[in-house]
């Protein structure tokens, strides 16, 4: 196992046959905060940010994490200290962001079922822009503003019927997909947005999907937006400002997706031959940054032969890591220390009683009862997305800044979950 070899490098790193985030020994973590644990490199986390800074050098550019794929607050903290915005998509997410120190006035606020109640929160906040993602949704927050006496900026999520290439569960950008308005609607939609006095139109919006590892999903967006914005301003509605939305992905299993910063080099020079190179640019990031700063450590509790598969059965499950489970995804899984012997074929799985409860099928490992083992790439949609079924509480999260370690997250109790329940009496 070298450097080469592991998602996440060189923040994930062998020494000596031990597994280290940064400069932490990761069996150091486990056994003094138990497992399942997830660990998240900083680092890692900038390092991702200034590939993207870096590609925006010099231009009207703003970053927008998009907070639902880790939106635990020291790593929203992270990122709001580097002068990131955010993007959310609840009500909760604001409430997030404004307990991580963020500002509320670089916040763009997606999702295709906005309530009246998110509405007038960020409304009250200041947030920057609400992507709206329907021709209903526009009627109503124009109601919603005008009953405050505001006029809500908007952004209209444009659906460009361009196929990102990647798992049809987080594809966002075709026709049959539930987000945005149709580009054969796009038109008529601003100019209903333009006549509602509740509203102020000041940019365009497309997200094509997640987890995509080629740059022609991108080029072909990019086309198909520009096109739409001659034809907006055309009619004589100005776009302030183009959101290109995020999706970059990274390096599961030998994924390879263009650096960010070379992405953007493509899309801006696209963007300059076109005339459009110097407007207030804007994309909202999340796999990319977190996905892997993220390790997940877990210990081996049984080995379980078999005449068809050997299990090897360990204490993270599908509650912890819900990838697997819904997308079939494939997350790199190592030994925490490294150990001498025959390496067998193991399906890696948990203990819910669901035969979706896997974490990686088919594996080589040596391994015994007890020992440590580290999934990898877990920093995004994982913890994000955790839940507490079979009344298993939520793991610890731990945050690695060089050669300390911090709690940024106590590990979940029955207690914890049990405080809002009562029994009938």
């Amino acid at each position: 196992m070298t450097h080469t070899t592991l998602a996440g490098a060189p923040f994930v790193a062998t020494q000596n046959n031990d597994l280290y985030l940064e400069s932490v020994k990761l069996a150091d973590l486990a056994h003094a905060h138990g497992t399942p644990l997830f660990v998240y490199s900083k680092a890692a986390m900038l390092s991702a940010l200034a590939a993207y800074q870096r590609g925006f050098a010099g231009r009207n550019a703003r970053i927008c994490y998009a907070m639902k794929a880790n939106s635990s607050l020291a790593v929203l903290q992270v990122f709001a200290q580097a002068g990131c915005g955010f993007d959310i998509v609840s009500g909760g997410e604001l409430d997030r962001v404004i307990a991580a120190g963020g500002d509320v006035s670089k916040v763009i606020f997606s999702g295709v079922g906005k309530t009246r109640a998110e509405m007038r929160k960020a409304l009250e906040a200041g947030i920057a822009c609400f992507n709206v993602e329907s021709e209903a949704e526009l009627e109503v927050l124009s109601d919603v503003a005008q009953s405050m006496g505001k006029r809500a900026p908007i952004s209209i999520r444009v659906n460009p019927n361009v196929d990102a290439k990647t798992h049809p569960y987080i594809s966002t950008g075709l026709k049959g997909n539930k987000f945005g308005v149709a580009h054969e609607r796009a038109l008529a939609t601003y100019q209903r947005a333009a006549s509602l006095p509740g509203l102020q139109v000041t940019g365009i919006d497309c997200h094509i999907g997640s987890q995509i590892t080629e740059s022609t999903p991108y080029l072909d967006a990019m086309d198909r937006v520009l096109d739409l914005v001659q034809a907006i301003e055309a009619a004589g509605i100005a776009i302030h400002h183009i959101d290109f939305g995020g999706g970059l992905g990274i390096n599961y299993n030998g994924d390879t997706p263009p650096a960010a910063d070379a992405l953007w080099a493509q899309l801006l020079a696209k963007l300059d031959a076109r005339g459009y190179g110097q407007r207030q640019l804007m994309i909202e990031p999340g796999r990319s940054l977190v996905g892997n700063a993220g390790v997940c450590l877990t210990e081996v509790l049984y080995l379980k032969p078999g005449e068809q598969k050997n299990f090897c059965i360990v204490d993270a499950a599908m509650n912890d890591l819900p990838r697997p489970a819904m997308y079939e995804a494939f997350h790199q899984i190592v030994p925490v220390s490294a150990r001498a012997g025959e390496a067998v074929t193991y399906d890696v799985v948990g203990p819910v009683c669901e035969s979706g409860d896997w974490l990686g099928r088919d594996r080589q490992l040596a391994v015994q009862s007890g020992d440590l083992l580290a999934v990898l790439s877990t920093g995004a949609y994982c913890m994000a997305m955790s839940s507490n079924y079979n009344t298993r509480g939520r793991a610890a999260e731990i945050l690695v800044d060089g050669d300390k370690a911090h709690v940024i997250r106590r590990r979940e109790t029955v207690a914890d979950q049990m405080a809002c329940e009562s029994l009938v009496r």
